[in-house]
């Protein structure tokens, strides 16, 4: 009684062959203005290093752990 009231799966469609890829023929100033994105990148990202003062293993000065007050001078 159970597969009276199944409906049956349509066919599947038929597989089709992937479309070729692009070429990847570039012009040369296609290639120079990528060269002058990335140049301008690399310039960018070195401008930032002088502002970074930690390391990865954090800060590497000492820290002040007692501060003189008024009252107990």
């Amino acid at each position: 009684m159970g597969s009276l009231f199944k409906p049956k799966m349509p066919p599947l469609p038929p597989v089709q062959p992937l479309p070729e890829p692009p070429k990847a023929e570039i012009s040369q100033e296609e290639k120079d203005r990528i060269a002058a994105e990335q140049a301008a990148i690399e310039r960018k990202r070195k401008g930032r290093k002088s502002t970074i003062l930690t390391s990865p293993l954090g800060i590497e000065d000492e820290a002040e752990t007692e501060k003189k007050t008024l009252l107990g001078s």
